[in-house]
């Protein structure tokens, strides 16, 4: 009843609304809803109390639960004790692991000997005659000698961890191939003839070779290809490449004795390298590199096998080659005392060692030593071959070798020129030496070596899942291909779907930063040379980069030149190196701890182990006094280090006469470059004028480092300014070349002028973007992350290339300052900087009007009138300044005194006004 009174209730209202419709649809209109509400109302009071139904009881009175309770209990506990002894076996050390590898191996060995040389009998001999000589049939008896071997490797080399897996797949291809021609050549047995007659032939790993083949193409065929798979797995086993069988065979005939060995090939290969007959090693490693090369590329072994570094056996197999290959001493060794066979030994491994570390042969003193002959140090040196990339390093024919001074280590300047002809002479305006002195490079093994680097880690993972996760939440079609990990930064590839704006990836650049919880990200659109979007984000696992490592790649491509600079490693894990005869001159800017000064100091290193002094000479400027003093006495050095800013001012103006006298040379010559004026002068082929005293000499590269430019700029801006704008303009064919360093690149030290003529830019990190501005014309140098992270911008170059500077510790810098200061004394010129001994001080009541007093006494002398008005008019002075200029002239008895309103007398001659400025200036007249 009272779900029927809303319906009566309704019913008054629908027939106002429609009072037109007809009787029969009113009536269906009040019954329409009566009959819906009558049926509802029970179902719901019957779903209400319906009660809920009761469990049926357990069959078995809860004892199920109690065992999978205790079942799952005792599978916990092994489990836990498992993962233990499995946490315990990783903390073991590798060399452990391996033998017990090894062990094992030797004890299945023994099993299936006795499994199949002896009739064992039991549970372990029926196993070993169903896997093993079921598998392997006939063949089964050399299995227990093919596991020992491997367990002999395995103990013998645990180093060689490379090769497993060449060994493996030989061995695989070499045994289907033999068990395949054993099965063929028993009449090839069925299934339906037993399992009998398989074990008598090639087993099932023969049978399962050989019938696909004989039902393909027929035994004329088949045999063939099991035999082509069987050389190619003896070929893969003994890491011999198909080209080097014939040399290979000839040297297993001499091991024989069956060939003899011809006398170049006793101690040498065909190619000039050491050959250990014993041991293949180089064939192995090159064949190594070739296998891992043809490998797909999801297959192909990465560097870095974990995500936190190395895995023990590769950092155990470094340890090892540290340990089998010293470091050796800078120390030159006596050659004049005879060498006994441990000293032999000891060369020989020396220089192999330089040969595989250089990329070049040994030089002949060692064949000479391996077989006992002490060779005479004159005769050596007269005999020995000038290596390719270290042609310096070899005496010059013609020259003499210079004996050291008695108790130093430094030749003996003041020995007379020999009347003999030399090939190469010095050049007397700049490198003031005698002929007869040999300078020898510093050797590499001064420079440490720095790790292998990686290449990912799980820092680069979880920021992939990151980039990931933030294009999905901000539905862009955007995916990570791929990306290139740097010893500072990694640059993940992000590759857009299509009909996707490379905008809306750089709209997300605050959002990535949160996600990657770092704020200095940087967005590459697009990548050069690729369509992807770069993002650069820091890794939190940061790698140092040795300058030394980038020097052994320039020095193992045997570029020569010596003017090629390390700089550092880029994103893709490159060395960059720069020539600085191709810059021609750069700019390196950035804030306290930047790196700055570590980069210039990576630049004189580099100088110095590449570059003898008659090649490269340097002016060091450094203002700051404490920066460049351990390269204080080097034979670089045309001057002394310059630390006052005033004297570096008339150093860069005597930079300009220079380079003016060297355009004069080119000018008068016909030469274009220096290099070439150099080539022409060393092959004799320039000559001095008849009449002319002077002899021509090669030009050495000049190399001018200023480390803070900032102050020069405010003690003579004027000055710094024009020579720096006249050297950069026109400096480039006279082989002079500028590196200008600051650590403040505002307008007012870095001026429009400066900019303009030096292309080439180096940019480590600012604190501002308007100094990123200034010193790369674009941003992104104030969100580098310090320590050496740069933008190097070469010129010609459209984007800079993100870099980690190079580092040299101050040991490796005092390690080749010294080997260069033991090898020669610098010479410096006197007229770079005027000396305090010939140019005294400056009168104090002269002050900073030393210039105007010049000019003024110049004017007086020249026109015989001291007026003070014709001062002011002249020089543009005030009253005051006039009349100060007229008293000092006075106090120097140039003019009389004064005498009212007339004009002073002037008391020196035209003809002796050069006297009188000498005076003034200081001079000695």
């Amino acid at each position: 009843m009272a779900s029927r009174q809303p319906a009566a209730k309704k019913t008054p209202a629908k027939k106002a609304a429609a009072p037109t419709k007809a009787p029969a649809k009113k009536a269906a209109a009040k019954k329409a809803p009566a009959k819906p509400a009558a049926k509802k109302a029970p179902a719901k009071k019957a779903a209400a109390k319906k009660p809920a139904p009761k469990p049926a009881p357990s069959p078995t009175n809860g004892l199920y639960r109690v065992v999978r309770a205790v079942w799952l209990g005792i599978a916990h506990a092994v489990g836990a004790m498992f993962r233990g002894v499995g946490r315990g076996a990783k903390g073991l050390d590798p060399a452990h692991r391996k033998d017990g590898i090894a062990l094992l191996l030797l004890g299945l060995a023994l099993i299936v000997a006795a499994g199949t040389w002896s009739n064992l009998r039991g549970p372990v001999g029926d196993l070993v005659e169903i896997l093993v000589t079921g598998a392997f049939g006939r063949l089964d008896l050399l299995v227990p000698i093919l596991l020992a071997a491997i367990a002999v490797r395995f103990i013998r080399h645990p180093e060689k961890i490379d090769a497993n897996g060449r060994i493996v797949i030989g061995l695989s291809a070499l045994v289907v191939g033999v068990l395949g021609q054993v099965h063929i050549a028993c009449g090839s047995p069925a299934r339906d003839d037993g399992m009998q007659a398989i074990r008598d032939a090639g087993g099932l790993i023969g049978w399962g070779v050989s019938t696909p083949l004989n039902k393909a193409m027929g035994e004329v065929l088949a045999v063939p290809m099991l035999v082509l798979l069987t050389v190619f797995g003896l070929l893969v086993v003994t890491a011999t490449p198909v080209n080097a069988i014939p040399q290979r065979l000839r040297q297993l005939g001499v091991r024989l004795g069956v060939v003899e060995a011809p006398a170049a090939e006793s101690a040498y290969g065909d190619h000039g390298e050491y050959a250990d007959h014993s041991e293949y090693s180089d064939d192995d490693e090159r064949y190594e590199e070739q296998w891992r090369e043809a490998l797909p590329a999801r297959r192909r072994r990465k560097p870095v096998s974990g995500p936190q570094g190395p895995s023990a056996e590769e950092a155990e197999e470094e340890a090892l080659s540290k340990r089998r290959r010293p470091r050796r001493a800078s120390v030159r060794p006596d050659l004049d005392r005879p060498m006994d066979a441990v000293d032999v030994a000891a060369a020989a491994a020396a220089a192999l060692d330089g040969a595989v570390m250089h990329g070049m042969p040994p030089s002949a003193l060692v064949a000479d030593l391996t077989q006992g002959v002490a060779v005479d140090r004159e005769e050596h040196e007269r005999s020995a071959p000038v290596p390719p990339a270290r042609a310096t390093d070899a005496p010059v024919p013609g020259r003499k070798t210079p004996q050291p001074a008695a108790g130093t280590g430094v030749p003996d300047l003041t020995k007379a020129t020999p009347d003999e002809p030399r090939d190469l002479p010095a050049r007397a305006e700049q490198l003031q030496l005698s002929g007869d002195i040999t300078y020898s490079l510093p050797s590499l093994d001064l420079l440490e070596r720095g790790g292998p680097g990686k290449a990912r880690s799980a820092a680069n993972d979880a920021v992939v899942d990151s980039l990931t996760n933030v294009f999905s939440e901000f539905k862009v079609d955007a995916d990570v291909t791929g990306f290139t990990r740097g010893p500072t930064v990694t640059r993940y590839e992000i590759e857009l779907g299509p009909a996707v704006k490379v905008e809306k990836i750089t709209a997300l650049a605050k959002n990535i930063a949160y996600a990657v919880a770092s704020p200095d990200v940087r967005i590459i659109s697009p990548i050069p040379g690729k369509s992807a979007v770069g993002i650069e984000i820091p890794n939190t696992d940061r790698e140092m980069v040795n300058v030394g490592d980038v020097l052994r790649l320039a020095d193992a491509a045997e570029d020569d030149h010596p003017m090629l600079v390390a700089l550092g490693k880029d994103v893709e894990g490159g060395y960059v190196m720069a020539n600085m005869a191709k810059m021609p001159h750069i700019l390196v800017a950035g804030a306290t701890g930047s790196g700055k000064s570590s980069c210039i100091n990576c630049l004189i290193t580099s100088i110095m182990i590449r570059a003898t002094p008659e090649d490269v000479r340097m002016v060091l400027v450094d203002p700051k006094r404490v920066e460049l003093t351990a390269y204080e006495g080097i034979p670089h050095l045309i001057t002394p280090i310059i630390t006052n800013p005033k004297r570096a001012a008339e150093a860069l103006q005597w930079v300009v006469r220079e380079m003016d006298l060297r355009y004069d040379d080119l000018a008068a010559y016909g030469f274009r470059h220096i290099d070439d004026f150099n080539e022409a002068v060393r092959a004799g082929k320039v000559n001095a004028p008849e009449g002319s005293e002077r002899e021509l000499q090669p030009y050495p590269y000049l190399l001018v480092i200023v480390d803070e430019l900032a102050d020069l700029m405010m003690v003579a801006p004027r000055d710094v300014e024009d020579s720096i704008v006249r050297i950069t303009q026109l400096a480039r064919a006279a082989g002079i070349h500028l590196v200008l360093a600051t650590q403040r690149p505002s307008v007012d030290v870095v001026t429009g002028l400066i900019k303009a003529n030096v292309p080439s830019r180096l940019a480590f990190a600012t604190s501002s973007l308007a100094d990123s501005r200034v010193i790369l014309d674009q941003p992104g140098a104030e969100k580098l992350i310090g320590k050496g992270d740069g933008l190097f911008l070469p010129m010609g170059a459209n984007k800079p290339t993100r870099m980690q500077g190079a580092f040299v510790t101050e040991d490796e810098i005092h390690a080749v300052v010294q080997h260069c200061k033991d090898q020669m004394a610098p010479v410096f010129r006197d007229d770079v900087t005027v000396s305090t001994k010939q140019k005294k001080e400056i009168d104090e009541d002269i002050g900073d009007d030393l210039d105007l007093l010049c000019q003024a006494a110049e004017l007086v002398v020249s026109t015989q009138f001291g007026s003070t008005s014709m001062l002011q008019r002249k020089l543009r002075v005030g009253f005051a300044k006039a009349g100060r200029l007229m008293d000092l002239m006075e106090s120097r008895n140039i003019v009389g005194p004064s005498e009212g309103s007339k004009a002073r007398d002037v008391l020196v001659k035209p003809d002796e006004l050069d006297g009188v400025l000498a005076v003034i200036r200081g001079e000695a007249p």
